[in-house]
């Protein structure tokens, strides 16, 4: 080193440090990867009734009260269709909660992704900002509502990640603790009471009825038969949910386990997801979707080859550019249990998390 560089590093080096050590700790940027934790109370005291929630803008849903209490999980041997990660039947118990009367609309999902002026975020807790862990979903590489309709039916293709943000997004704006449903509270609020293969009974003839699924799906002024139809177009179940059968296949917050059954603790069992992109649980079935895959017990495990025309390295953490029929609803627990309090989504950008095939 010439004797000019080594006068410049010892006059530069010094006043690098004074001025670092002169920046407050909390104003340098630190590569968060994950969300803070929203503070949500772990115990909601609102009446054990249906309620509407209002976002920002005037957007509005409506939430179920679903009491709660005991049932078997899962399917009989007996039962026609039946896959093996469907049993053994058990018994499952799960405590009072809400569930969403639909789907999660594209009309709720926009507030989230599109309206920078409705995010609140606590000053002390921020989201991250890094491009591993953006705060909202990127563009699709599809068009925008994957060529479905748009207004009043389900939102659709997004990541089990992206549901776990919205929900996350969804408590800091509301203070209450909205998350995905387990599979224990899904399948509770879907059989509403039932022992069936369906909701309202065994034989699939009327599930046109209650169901917007592959053979009776309908054509609409401006889309082609095979797509999504309006949230709540079909008849209720017994608890007045719409679509748990059909138009769109839904996450819940579960790891999918094959063998999860046989090991599933009797009160609110869930398989608790961690910061893994693959695997996780949908339920319900969807317009692309026979008749079977309907079922209530019926559990679908998500799949890297849904995402294989992505054309990213790694892969978008927010978007399936091959599942056009998967969405969501949210769930809101009057207690929550004790596993899931302080829950977060935890998936980041990895490479060795996302295998091709």
């Amino acid at each position: 080193m010439t004797r000019r560089l080594k006068l410049l590093a010892a006059v530069t080096l010094p006043a690098l440090v004074l001025t670092a050590a002169l920046v407050p700790a909390q104003d340098i940027p630190k590569a968060l990867e994950t969300p803070a934790e929203a503070k949500v109370p772990v115990r909601l005291d609102l009446p054990a009734k249906n309620f509407k929630e209002e976002l920002p803008g005037g957007i509005t849903f409506e939430m179920i009260y679903v009491p709660g209490g005991e049932f078997l999980m899962g399917s009989p041997e007996s039962e026609e269709g039946r896959n093996a990660d469907e049993g053994p039947q058990h018994k499952v118990i799960v405590k009072p909660y809400w569930i969403g009367k639909t789907e999660v609309r594209w009309d709720e999902f926009d507030r989230w992704t599109k309206n920078q002026d409705v995010i609140e975020y606590p000053a002390k807790e921020p989201f991250p900002k890094t491009s591993d862990a953006l705060s909202r979903p990127t563009p699709t590489y599809e068009h925008e509502d994957y060529k479905h309709p748009h207004e009043d039916h389900p939102a659709i293709c997004m990541s089990h990640h992206a549901a776990m943000m919205y929900c996350h997004w969804l408590r800091i704006m509301t203070k209450k603790g909205y998350r995905l449903p387990t599979e224990a509270e899904w399948e509770f609020a879907c059989r509403a009471g039932s022992k069936t293969a369906y909701s309202f009974g065994n034989d699939p003839a009327t599930l046109g009825d209650y169901a917007n699924f592959q053979g009776n799906t309908e054509k609409d002024d401006e889309h082609q038969k095979g797509t999504t139809t309006k949230c709540g177009s079909k008849k209720p179940n017994a608890f007045g949910i719409h679509d748990m059968h059909g138009n769109v296949a839904e996450w819940c917050l579960d790891q999918y386990d094959a063998e999860f059954y046989k090991k599933s603790p009797e009160l609110q069992p869930v398989n608790k997801p961690t910061d893994k992109k693959w695997s996780h649980v949908c339920r319900g079935g969807s317009f692309k979707d026979n008749a079977d895959k309907l079922r209530s017990a019926v559990r679908l495990s998500s799949d890297p080859k849904w995402m294989r025309k992505d054309p990213q390295s790694p892969r978008s953490i927010w978007w399936l550019t091959l599942m056009d029929q998967i969405g969501f609803r949210v769930c809101l627990p009057v207690e929550e249990q004790k596993d899931l309090i302080g829950l977060k989504p935890m998936v980041t950008k990895k490479v060795e998390n996302d295998p091709i095939d």
